[in-house]
């Protein structure tokens, strides 16, 4: 099961998180080439059945290039009423053809309440096909407010998140799919707490991996069988900010809940975006186009080139949402 990735390695000085919840037992953990099962209880499939569809997003023409953070739309790039978008996005083209993408995210803590939730993510996507890896603030999900990691694929009309039904092949017996993170950003404070995050596709054979951390710690993989469109290679990925609220329910914060100012100690941010082609050959993300469903809301700024050298791509995404009425 040893996959065949390419994924040059990134400096950074900015601090990343631990992850907390390590699955260890009493007697020492997991013996050696095995994993954790989750038991999967009634209530986690009451939960996994509460849960809000996944977003439903037509495209109808392609969009054009941002510039400045100003987005020149032809088309129309629409999402489910009871979700909202602050995000970046690879230019619409059917031919493009991706093989992974990565990024970099700080890590916050919104205020959600009752079946709200906020989060981050990097998704991929080709057709009705959808990979998103990110971290979520989701009491319907998790039983609790803590910011924790998720997964989530979508092939045809089967959706799952984490490892509640068959899907995700879980390779790693340290870190568990659901785990909270123990340090988490507070808006302008000096450090910045991050964790990084990247989809990749086998080389050989079209498996897609889930790899986490500097060191691209190897969790995961959903197997090219499950899928249709993605049984070959992407040509739509984002990254930014989600936030879902059931109909008539105030929107909750997003990100650091306030809107960027494009300083990375105050705002929520995506940064180091980067994709591979289908050769597996890593490559910066320059040309891109934002979305945001309500600018009173939410906002996203984007840099494709914060700085000198290659994947200095940053997006500082986020906003109150309606936290006034809650």
């Amino acid at each position: 099961m040893k996959p065949t990735l390419a994924r040059p390695k990134q400096n950074s000085s900015t601090s990343e998180t631990n992850w907390s919840s390590r699955i260890w037992s009493k007697d020492g953990g997991c013996p050696f080439g095995t994993v954790p099962i989750k038991i999967i209880t009634k209530e986690d499939l009451v939960r996994q059945r509460n849960m809000p569809p996944p977003e439903d997003v037509i495209i109808d023409t392609e969009l054009t290039n941002t510039i400045n953070n100003k987005s020149d739309s032809k088309g129309r790039y629409i999402s489910s009423p009871a979700y909202k978008l602050a995000i970046v996005r690879i230019l619409e083209n059917r031919n493009n053809k991706f093989g992974g993408a990565g990024m970099a995210t700080s890590l916050y803590n919104p205020h959600v309440k009752g079946q709200q939730h906020s989060a981050c993510r990097l998704k991929i996507q080709k057709g009705s096909d959808i990979l998103q890896v990110g971290w979520r603030v989701d009491p319907t999900l998790y039983r609790d407010n803590k910011t924790r990691l998720f997964i989530h694929f979508q092939a045809g009309n089967k959706h799952c998140f984490n490892v509640l039904c068959p899907g995700f092949v879980l390779v790693n017996n340290e870190i568990p799919i659901d785990m909270a993170f123990d340090k988490i950003s507070r808006r302008g404070e000096r450090r910045t707490w991050e964790f990084r995050m990247f989809i990749d596709r086998d080389l050989v054979n079209g498996n897609w991996w889930l790899l986490l951390a500097k060191r691209y710690v190897k969790i995961g993989f959903w197997p090219q069988r499950i899928f249709t469109s993605l049984a070959s290679f992407a040509n739509n990925i984002e990254w930014g900010g989600v936030a879902y609220s059931p109909p008539g329910v105030p929107k909750p914060p997003m990100g650091s809940s306030f809107f960027p100012i494009a300083q990375s100690n105050y705002d929520a941010y995506c940064r180091g975006l980067s994709v591979l082609n289908d050769k597996g050959a890593t490559i910066n993300v320059d040309e891109t186009t934002i979305y945001v469903d309500d600018p009173k809301l939410y906002q996203v700024l984007d840099y494709p080139h914060a700085a000198p050298g290659k994947f200095q791509h940053w997006v500082f995404y986020g906003g109150p949402g309606e936290s006034h009425q809650l």
